[in-house]
């Protein structure tokens, strides 16, 4: 590792295979963890956070800071017991926030952990046969896969080979089983060998890095957004291989333009029993390749738009030492939510529940969390977390249907027919209070977005339009805002930049068509557009797909005439 290192790489590197100082810092059940300390954290995990909401007030009255923590479990795919789904339910109780959150890559997360109960949350979690580690941190994330129960034998394959994948690229370290499972702890002055991590090394990846296989047809997963993504061609019946894509991501910092959102590139079709060889190799030219030296240019985003997806591909085909084929063309993808009742195999159904930005609470309407918790205790089916952060409940036998409408009724959890298509397909990070990077708000303010912007959609005669709605409290793009018809992303507090012109099946970026608006004038910022689309759309054409044809600059256009004229009326 030669060159200039920025100052995470050199904690990363010094670490001892991510042990670093963890051990002496949880010994004190108050104290914040240090900033190096909360780097490593992330590998395991966690997120040292606090309630930004109480930080001005704490200050005032002279209190430091009241940390707590974020744990995110690692979930391939999504998938979950009815044992595994329970205890993170009883876990935010008793250390959490009451609430639970679906990610966006099919994690779950427990809020608002106080120090003194990280270590008793994690072990009961691993004890369900779950772990944090890898969830977080400068490794491959959560592999994300379609969470559609496989009755098939091709779609079965398809899954295994991302489990295969997301086992394979699991970090080695014993670190977290020392630190948080009883383990043996290494001695700080006792070497730690560097084939503890055959993939990752000392310093692990450059920045995080994300995975994704598609399922034919399917790209609930947003396979074009992610680091690697995997498309499947099935031929007679069988699984001939994987579309390998490379270079996606959506992270940016306002303030520095060699930063910005990116689609993957087709890199090569892939026989199926060499698709790990390749992966493994992508991330290995990342590793020794990636930008070290700053972090917001160290995605592998960056690595192949500087240098192109040829002089990429030459490297992948150099480690596994053969040449790659050429990519084949894309098959159509959709993006489908799995929402409702579907047949299953075996006289069993499966049931999917809309979640509103993920967030499993109760409120003085539904009662969602209440609501899962007794239909799960009852029915035992498995729970898989959906990428766009909603929940199927899965192998629900037929003669249990009608006891889980009941229950889901009395709770006043809403059938997905009864919400609203904009609502549906809308998605937020959650922001503020608890991320340290929120510029403004986004999980909280969302749904009266969603209000109003239900209300102008009525009133144009499109309220059974699909609309893609994504919002995100900065530019880090959790949410994947940059592909949805319509995003919202934070640029200062209560202001944001409004995106148009992005596609449902993630396979176009959206474009800016306004920055700085606030809040309270998101939905009266695109009201014109709504009436100019209604009347001048093409047959089967989204509001994405008319935005992007018409073209930014004409859309402002109009808005100015329109409001000119509304101010002359």
């Amino acid at each position: 590792m030669s060159g200039p290192r920025s100052k995470v790489e050199v904690v990363k590197a010094g670490s001892r295979q991510l042990r670093g100082e963890l051990a002496a810092a949880f010994r004190d059940d108050l104290a914040p963890v240090d900033a190096d300390s909360g780097q490593l954290l992330k590998f395991h995990g966690l997120y040292q956070q606090q309630d930004r909401d109480l930080r001005a007030t704490r200050r005032k009255e002279g209190r430091g800071p009241d940390p707590s923590f974020m744990v995110r479990s690692r979930i391939p795919g999504g998938r979950l017991t009815a044992e595994q789904y329970l205890v993170h339910d009883d876990l935010a109780t008793r250390y959490g926030n009451g609430t639970l959150r679906i990610t966006t890559r099919q994690d779950l997360q427990l809020h608002g952990v106080l120090k003194g109960g990280v270590r008793r949350a994690l072990q009961a979690i691993n004890e369900r046969l779950i772990t944090t580690f890898g969830a977080c941190g400068d490794v491959v994330r959560n592999v994300m896969f379609c969470p559609v129960p496989a009755d098939d034998p091709v779609t079965r394959e398809i899954e295994s080979h991302a489990r295969a994948i997301a086992e394979h690229l699991l970090p080695r370290s014993r670190a977290y089983h020392e630190l948080w499972l009883d383990g043996e702890p290494v001695p700080t002055d006792a070497p730690v060998a560097d084939d503890e991590e055959p993939i990752y090394g000392r310093a692990y990846l450059p920045r995080k890095f994300k995975i994704a296989v598609a399922r034919p047809g399917d790209n609930c997963v947003d396979v074009h957004t992610q680091d690697v993504g995997l498309v499947p061609f099935v031929e007679r019946g069988t699984l001939a291989g994987f579309n390998v894509l490379a270079g996606g991501g959506l992270g940016m910092t306002h303030t520095k333009p060699n930063t910005f959102p990116r689609l993957a590139d087709p890199l090569a079709f892939v026989a199926p029993q060499r698709v790990l060889a390749v992966v493994e190799r992508i991330v290995l030219v990342q590793r020794d390749l990636g930008d070290r030296a700053d972090r917001r240019h160290a995605r592998l985003k960056y690595l192949i738009h500087d240098r192109g997806i040829d002089w990429f591909r030459e490297e992948v085909e150099r480690g596994i030492g053969t040449s790659l084929a050429d990519p084949r063309p894309m098959p159509p993808l959709d993006l489908r939510l799995h929402l409702g009742w579907r047949v299953q195999s075996g006289r069993r159904w499966c049931l999917g529940l809309s979640v509103e930005n993920g967030r499993v609470r109760d409120t003085e309407g539904p009662r969602l969390r209440t609501a899962l918790r007794a239909v799960i205790e009852r029915v035992r089916p498995e729970i898989r977390l959906t990428p766009h952060q909603n929940l199927l409940l899965t192998g629900i036998p037929d003669e249990a249907r009608a006891a889980v409408v009941a229950l889901l009724g009395a709770h006043g959890v809403p059938e997905p027919s009864e919400l609203s298509r904009v609502r549906l397909h809308s998605m937020a990070c959650p922001a503020l209070p608890t991320c340290g990077l929120a510029l403004a708000e986004a999980e909280r303010v969302l749904p009266e977005v969603i209000d109003e912007l239900e209300r102008e959609l009525r009133e144009a005669g499109l309220a059974d339009e699909t609309l893609t709605v994504r919002m995100t409290g900065c530019p880090n793009g959790c949410a994947r805002p940059y592909v949805a018809d319509i995003g919202f992303v934070g640029r200062s507090l209560d202001r944001y930049v409004v995106l148009l012109g992005g596609r449902s099946d993630g396979s176009r970026l959206n474009r800016v068509y306004a920055d700085l608006v606030p809040r309270a004038s998101l939905v009266a910022t695109v009201r014109p557009l709504l009436g100019l689309f209604r009347d001048a759309r093409r047959p089967g054409e989204s509001f994405g797909d008319f935005c992007d044809r018409v073209g930014i600059e004409a859309l402002r256009a109009f808005a100015e005439r329109h409001d000119g004229a509304r101010a002359h009326g």
